[in-house]
């Protein structure tokens, strides 16, 4: 057996090991996204509400003002009933309209206010019901993914089990390319070489899809060590059928 034809079984189990982690996680960042969503509601919730605080307490103190200045009106008006002269009269009647003018600017700043808060009561209503039901699915999301863990795991460890063999059969080496392989290229790792026209020698990389030169399959076909593609970089191989083809007289 050659170093290619051991890689080939060592990447075709972390075919099966990588189809059974993806459907992992698959539900692990449906989880994720459920988390996610909490917690931006989460913080949605408590700006909304610190806004609102901040706004009833502004609103009370416009309020607690204009109350003021309505007493202070109060007290003017009963002065200007005993004012003793026609001067002393229009100085609180001038006085009286200032406040008046005051009154008015914080009656319109609270109504403004009251206006802002209840348009964010309004938007933060919802979301409490959101999250309700984010949580629920969030909940949903952690059953389904640990019953995707539970689901795996015995065929996970057989297949970590049967790499660690298969790998240990491949010269440390080419192993090493392989795995520089597999963190830059992922499942394009290996390639079949796929044969377009055998007579006009035209041979396809199977990853990258580009011309395979005919001395990269001589190599494959007459050595044992690794051949690349030149374009891609990936490890070539010969589907069994397509091997007995090539190393046929005919």
């Amino acid at each position: 057996m050659t170093v290619t034809d051991k890689l080939l079984r060592v990447y075709r189990v972390d075919r099966k090991i990588e189809g059974l982690q993806s459907r992992l996680r698959g539900a692990e960042r449906f989880l994720g996204q459920q988390t996610t969503q909490i917690d931006s509601l989460t913080k949605r919730s408590a700006l909304l509400e610190s806004q609102i605080r901040q706004l009833k307490a502004s609103q009370a103190e416009a309020e607690g003002e204009a109350t003021q200045h309505d007493e202070h009106i109060a007290e003017l008006r009963e002065r200007m009933n005993s004012a003793n002269t026609n001067k002393e009269y229009k100085a609180l009647l001038a006085e009286v309209n200032t406040f008046k003018e005051k009154k008015a600017e914080l009656d319109s700043s609270a109504l403004e206010m009251l206006e802002k808060t209840e348009k964010l009561e309004a938007e933060l209503a919802p979301i409490g019901e959101q999250s309700d039901e984010t949580h629920k699915v969030k909940s949903i999301a952690e059953t389904e993914r640990a019953q995707r863990a539970d689901e795996i795991r015995d065929q996970l460890e057989s297949l970590k089990a049967e790499r660690a063999e298969l790998a240990g059969d491949v010269p440390a080496s080419a192993l090493s390319t392989y795995a520089d392989l597999v963190d830059r290229l992922e499942e394009d790792a290996m390639a079949a070489i796929e044969i377009a026209d055998r007579k006009r020698h035209e041979f396809h990389c199977g990853a990258c899809m580009l011309l395979v030169p005919v001395a990269a399959l001589s190599s494959l076909l007459s050595h044992g060590g690794i051949t690349q593609c030149p374009s891609c970089g990936c490890i070539l191989f010969l589907e069994e059928n397509d091997r007995e083809k090539m190393m046929s007289k005919k």
